[in-house]
């Protein structure tokens, strides 16, 4: 196998899919640092682009630590969806755990610089989302195996990844900061959420109960809707405050591309038949981000 081909396979191994649950955040934080204070010169670039590549790194990072724990459990074996790069046989185990562990190393790195230059109290933060990242499927008790995982997305790719990046450059939050958190949250639990639907039977079968197998498969597919419906509706309200003619297109643009993807899962789509539902969600959420972007530079 070449270099490029590797390369080539390393890139699928870290679910391009997922990585808009990295970007949109970050995206929204500083568009409402901007509508603050007005003025493209006077935003921190540098700090957006460390955030950005703190939350970027770490998405890629989990995504890999998935990969070798979920390989070196056995439960990887036989799956639809992205290539599993341990579970194929792709690469050894010990590769995509360096691979994860470099992916740590540089959200590390460009945390503790980004705190240097805001407050310190990013290290905390930073290092209790690796903690949770690596254990989410790594451990010995893995929480992502009793049905926690959505709760840690909220958290990390959602509240924390869109606060902090807002208060990495104005050092303070918002309610405009902590709504857009709460949508960028339940879009990223979407996105979970339709993954792990798509597994179900496979989960059950080798003992991971994740909240959609311990939910069933009609309430998962529920919850898939009502994540969409309320993470849109979040971004809705948020930009309503700040300016009410442009928000609504929010709702309609969001709305209309999430009724495509729960028309898709209410006449029960299932396991490969998901994966376009992964794509259509990590698009919601970056379309919802950049349309919130632009009304919060608008306003």
């Amino acid at each position: 196998m070449n270099s490029r081909d590797q390369l080539k396979l390393w890139v699928a191994g870290a679910r391009p899919r997922t990585l808009p649950a990295a970007i949109a955040p970050v995206l929204v934080g500083t568009a409402i640092r901007f509508q603050d204070i007005g003025s493209y010169k006077d935003l921190n670039w540098l700090s957006a682009a460390l955030a950005l590549i703190v939350s970027l790194s770490l998405q890629v990072a989990v995504n890999y630590a998935n990969d070798y724990s979920d390989g070196i459990k056995g439960t990887d074996e036989n799956r639809v969806g992205p290539l599993r790069l341990v579970g194929s046989g792709t690469f050894s185990a010990g590769a995509v755990k360096r691979a994860a562990f470099f992916s740590f190393g540089v959200g590390a790195v460009s945390g503790l610089i980004l705190a240097a230059r805001s407050s310190w109290w990013l290290i905390a933060v930073g290092g209790v989302a690796i903690l949770a990242a690596w254990f989410y499927t790594g451990g010995k008790r893995p929480y992502g195996y009793q049905g926690f995982g959505e709760i840690s997305v909220f958290i990390f790719f959602g509240l924390v990844a869109t606060i902090g990046s807002y208060f990495a450059q104005a050092k303070t939050i918002n309610r405009s900061s902590i709504l857009m958190g709460i949508s960028m949250g339940l879009l990223s639990c979407a996105l979970l959420a339709v993954n792990n639907l798509r597994d179900l039977p496979k989960d059950a079968l080798v003992g991971k109960k994740t909240l959609a197998v311990r939910l069933g498969d009609k309430r998962a597919r529920n919850l898939f809707q009502s994540l969409l419906v309320f993470g849109v509706g979040a971004a809705f309200i948020a930009t309503n405050f700040l300016h009410p003619s442009l928000s609504p297109i929010v709702a309609a643009v969001g709305f209309s591309m999430a009724l495509q993807a729960i028309q898709k899962v209410k006449r029960g789509a299932s396991g490969a038949d998901l994966i376009p539902v992964l794509g259509e969600t990590g698009r919601i959420q970056l379309f919802v981000s950049l349309l919130s972007t632009i009304i919060f530079i608008a306003g």
